[in-house]
């Protein structure tokens, strides 16, 4: 892990209690047991960091009081980072293990600013020495001896970055009177100090917030006045200096700062996130009243911001999708990326190019493997109505797109109602929910039987089915039509995922067009049977090769079953794969006992299938528990294996990387996109493709959306795209206009994309690249 501070600013603990920390120091360890001091974060043979746990008592008494703390000491020029890091790094960590012992929240003292030189990202944190701390009470009933331990999780950092990891423990004696450690309490009280006083604590500064609009707009800027006024409510009069304000992670709000405007005032400036949160956000920080030389005191600050609203000049129009806060599993709000405007307003196309476009697209998508198997059914299916069923042309082909656009309508509505709900979709998104697969891999393990003969759907040869022969017969093309959507959705095929992301990001009306005209595009192939004279009647006539091709497709349906317990093993690991499996055997052992019932009549016909209901019912209930395999399963890479090197996606990891003149190689995928996993196996795993990559230095990032993740779809909107795959290139030289590749990549597209983001001029040719850049 790379990270690219250059220089720091900000102060360093300042004052005669910090002065007293670092003459302290040089003692302090001949004072601790051995079980209480260690050191960590290895860096060419040498620890970079040395923690100690610290008690202010030597001896406590039943029901007393006392203070614990780590005490982190850095070599020069490295640092760790404090609760909110800022645009990059990992809030240090501090958990305690202390039976007897109640321990309270973490104290943090005021941190230091440290910024890259071009002020591109900015991060929060302590260099040289800090002491974490927190209040702790004895129980009542505690005798004997107590023993604290305390397991440290930092990020260290200089140039680059290395995790630190300690568990300190030590031993506290319980006698009849509480005794100061007159050797480590001065450190606490120094630490004490530093540390920004919680709002409306007794003597402390009182801080009051006014903004200048009733409420925030959703990627537009605000204002306002903090107003700060002492305990008697006198306004502050003192100055402040470098770095006096350091915000918190405030959700809805991409930016924020002060700047002094008069005696206790200070102006508010900031930046309301694209992405609309629920609830009403709060500015959050600590900030530091005085100077160094003179002394200061540092203030929590906890106020109500303005609520964020939509932006009502783009929600009449194409307007961005409104998303949840998105934070990473730091608990870090994480801004809408570089190109956070939204698409709509900013992009040439109109609804009209976005029809053609969504519709192009769907029938691009007959040639995705996704939608195959069904395709192929089809064609066997026309070709035997064509030569022994003339006339039925036509109501197949209506019945087929009949259930093509009925199920885009059912999708565009489920598109439309979950985001009214203010949650995040896309192109898709479906197959992020274990029990919608494992509803679809047993339509097709059911399907795959009939096609054996297993069981037999419709009429059953008896002239009394005969009308009932058509109308299962239709019934079934549109189910064809409802299969061939379900199954299409995991595909993304060229021009699909800019019509559907223009879609997404704009009101229902386009929504419903767009994805009309998506179905009318997949449905294409067999109204063009209907529509072009003589067409039906140059395919192959029926034979036995007929019946062996309805057998083969039933294969083809058990494959595409095989890649969906793939998926389900994305979503729920191999417990997940495991269960779904298991209810896949009760579909064909339910379905078998359905197709014995067909040859049967009265009471034991209805026995047998109601054994087949509840075959399915039962191992529904037991198998179908996804939750349970879903927690254990952590989140990866997927196209780890597919291209080594790669990390997961982070947007401070991103930024820190084009900071470092790293060109950057986004892939935005998922386990159950299979145009995603054809272009790793065929482009991205390629040698030549890997080793553009190594001499360009890309650093190549994954973003995983086989599961929910709102970071991603926010950013996938970001870019007027609704589903995976996408393909970001972006250049150290221009960071905020990121290239997006084609759905289908080819190793060309890649490497020359790369070689113009690491600013070289000509194709990859043995010794004549010339590139800009150094």
């Amino acid at each position: 892990m790379t990270h690219p501070w250059r220089k720091r600013s900000g102060s360093r603990l300042g004052g005669l209690g910090a002065v007293a920390m670092v003459l302290l120091a040089a003692v302090a360890h001949a004072a601790l047991p051995a079980s209480a001091v260690g050191s960590t974060a290895p860096d060419e043979g040498d620890p970079r960091l040395e923690g100690a746990l610290l008690l202010d008592t030597t001896q406590v008494k039943a029901g007393g009081e006392l203070r614990v703390g780590v005490r982190l000491k850095l070599d020069p020029d490295w640092h760790v980072y404090w609760k909110n890091p800022g645009d990059s790094g990992l809030a240090t960590e501090v958990s305690w293990d202390a039976p007897g012992v109640k321990v309270g929240d973490l104290r943090w003292p005021f941190p230091q600013t440290f910024r890259t030189p071009d002020g591109f990202i900015t991060t929060h944190g302590y260099h040289d020495e800090v002491l974490l701390f927190a209040p702790a009470h004895v129980s009542e009933s505690a005798t004997g001896t107590l023993t604290v331990s305390a397991a440290v999780d930092a990020l260290a950092c200089k140039v680059h970055c290395i995790p630190a990891q300690l568990v300190l423990s030590r031993t506290l004696p319980v006698g009849p009177e509480t005794v100061t450690d007159a050797e480590f309490a001065p450190l606490f009280d120094a630490a004490q100090a530093q540390v920004p006083a919680a709002p409306g604590a007794q003597g402390a500064p009182r801080v009051a917030l006014a903004l200048d609009g009733a409420t925030l707009t959703a990627g537009k800027p605000f204002t306002g006045t903090l107003t700060v006024t002492t305990a008697d409510g006198k306004p502050f009069a003192g100055n402040v200096e470098g770095d006096f304000f350091v915000p918190g992670r405030i959700a809805g709000v991409d930016t924020v700062a002060l700047k002094p405007s008069g005696p206790g005032r200070f102006a508010l400036e900031g930046k309301a996130s694209s992405v609309v949160p629920k609830g009403e956000p709060r500015l959050t920080g600590a900030l530091r009243l005085g100077t160094q030389t003179a002394g200061f005191t540092a203030v929590d600050v906890d106020a109500p911001l303005a609520p964020v609203v939509a932006d009502a000049a783009v929600a009449a129009g194409p307007a961005p999708l409104k998303l949840p806060s998105v934070k990473d599993a730091a608990g870090k709000v994480q801004p809408v990326a570089v190109a956070s405007a939204p698409v709509a307003a900013e992009s040439p196309m109109g609804l009209g190019l976005a029809l053609v476009f969504a519709f192009l697209g769907g029938a691009l998508l007959n040639l995705m493997p996704c939608v195959f198997p069904v395709l192929a059914l089809k064609a066997y299916g026309f070709t035997r109505m064509v030569q022994e069923e003339k006339g039925k042309v036509a109501p197949h082909a209506a019945a087929y797109a009949g259930g093509i656009l009925a199920t885009m309508m059912l999708l565009a509505g489920a598109v439309l109602a979950v985001r009214a709900g203010g949650t995040s979709v896309g192109w898709g998104f479906q197959f992020q929910e274990p029990l919608f697969v494992a509803a679809v891999s047993a339509i097709l393990v059911a399907f795959a039987l009939n096609l054996f003969g297993v069981y037999t759907l419709g009429a059953d040869g008896t002239a009394l089915a005969g009308k009932v022969d058509q109308s299962h017969g239709l019934m079934r093309s549109a189910g064809e039509g409802v299969l061939a959507v379900v199954l299409a959705t995991p595909c993304s095929a060229p021009l699909l995922g800019t019509a559907v992301g223009f879609a997404f990001a704009a009101g229902p009306a386009t929504v419903v067009a767009v994805f009309l005209a998506l179905g009318l595009g997949l449905a294409l192939p067999f109204c063009v049977l209907v529509l072009v004279p003589g067409l039906a009647q140059r395919l192959p006539k029926p034979g036995m090769w007929m019946e062996r091709g309805k057998q083969f497709l039933g294969f083809a349906l058990l494959a595409t079953t095989v890649w969906l317990v793939w998926v389900m093993g994305g979503l729920a690991g191999v417990d997940g794969m495991g269960r779904l499996l298991a209810f896949l055997i009760a579909v064909g052992l339910g379905t078998w006992l359905y197709g014995q019932s067909q040859g049967l009549e009265g009471g034991r016909r209805g026995v047998t299938v109601g054994l087949a209901v509840l075959t399915l019912v039962g191992a529904g209930t037991v198998a179908l528990r996804f939750d349970e395999a879903q927690a254990s399963v952590e989140t990866r890479g997927a196209t780890a294996s597919a291209h080594g090197g790669s990390q997961p996606w982070d947007e401070a990891a991103v930024a820190a990387a084009l900071a470092a003149g790293q060109p950057v190689f986004v892939d935005f995928t998922a386990d159950w996109c299979l145009t995603c996993k054809f272009n790793e196996r065929t482009v991205l795993s390629r040698e030549d493709v890997r080793q553009a990559f190594m001499k360009h230095n890309v650093a190549f990032f994954v973003a995983d959306w086989t599961r929910r993740d709102a970071r991603i779809t926010t950013k996938l909107a970001a870019h007027g795209r609704a589903g995976v795959p996408m393909y970001l290139v972006l250049s150290p030289g221009s960071p905020d206009k990121p290239e997006v590749l084609n759905e289908l990549l080819t190793a060309d597209s890649v490497i020359q994309a790369v070689q113009r983001a690491d600013g070289c001029e000509s194709p990859l040719k043995a010794g004549s690249v010339v590139c800009s850049r150094p």
